[in-house]
């Protein structure tokens, strides 16, 4: 199966000459559900705007559906791969939610019933349509993230990268937009997003790939990532307080905990002398 996402020897130097991404190879299949991790600096974002055309590689390659981004415009992979920023107000601009859900459709020359449909079918998936009518600017900040998913699900693409979702949220709000975001996922759309809260990686992400100094560290499934305690501290991530609990005991847990509940069950089995299926 080819893969939707391939980056072969990919470098990106800035014009000030920081050197931000050092040779990323890598591959992401339709359908998966990654999580993108590393400290300030380390080239998530770099790399994930390379996939949309809002960087262009300085050496090697970056296809999308089998495309070579550079030979694309960035309008073009902009109905493929869609971009939402940390701060929603860096991308929001429209007096009304519908006015900036449908910027985009409009700008692909849609008709208005075409328009119309778009708008209806990405505020219902985020769960807006009751306020199309509404200001941005009087809505909460997780309410306006949804408007920036909103808008960018309105061009109907395949693949969203969503940069730092939950930032600036309490967890109730951010459980929220990352039970929104897996709703997405199941409805088939690939998703990478860049996050620095663990626990949310641990309850959602089926892969994570890990970047330092603009290299990729780590690439596997989470409780494969999650497992390497010690290469994780070298780029100041820990895994969530209930896998760091689960690893102090590894008589016990052998297997990488997640979640309390995992290790409620795994608890339980012990106790009871017999295995978790």
């Amino acid at each position: 199966m080819q893969p939707i996402i391939e980056a072969i020897d990919l470098h990106h130097v800035y014009p000030n000459g920081t050197h931000a991404l050092k040779g990323v190879n890598l591959k992401v299949n339709s359908g998966e559900f990654v999580a993108v991790i590393g400290q300030n600096g380390s080239g998530k974002t770099t790399f994930v705007k390379h996939l949309n055309g809002l960087l262009r590689a300085t050496r090697g390659l970056v296809r999308v559906n089998g495309m070579d981004v550079a030979q694309q415009k960035v309008s073009d992979m902009a109905r493929l791969v869609g971009y939402c920023f940390q701060n929603p107000d860096h991308q929001i601009f429209c007096d009304s939610i519908y006015k900036e859900v449908a910027y985009g459709p409009k700008n692909l020359g849609l008709t208005s019933s075409e328009i119309d449909e778009r708008v209806e079918e990405a505020l219902n998936a985020v769960g807006l349509i009751h306020l199309k009518n509404e200001h941005p600017r009087d809505l909460s900040k997780g309410q306006r993230q949804r408007v920036a998913v909103a808008a960018v699900l309105s061009m109907r693409p395949t693949i969203l990268n969503i940069d730092e979702p939950t930032t600036g949220q309490d967890y109730r709000d951010g459980l929220e937009m990352l039970e929104l975001i897996a709703q997405l996922n199941r409805a088939g759309h690939t998703i990478l997003f860049i996050t620095h809260d663990m626990r949310m990686v641990a309850r959602f992400a089926q892969r994570v790939i890990v970047f330092r100094d603009g290299e990729v560290l780590l690439d596997g499934t989470t409780r494969e990532v999650f497992r390497e305690v010690e290469t994780l501290r070298s780029t100041f991530l820990t895994p969530p307080q209930i896998t760091t609990l689960a690893h102090a005991f590894p008589d016990l847990y052998s297997q990488t905990i997640l979640s309390v509940s995992e290790m409620l069950d795994q608890t339980v089995a012990l106790l009871n002398h017999r295995p978790v299926n």
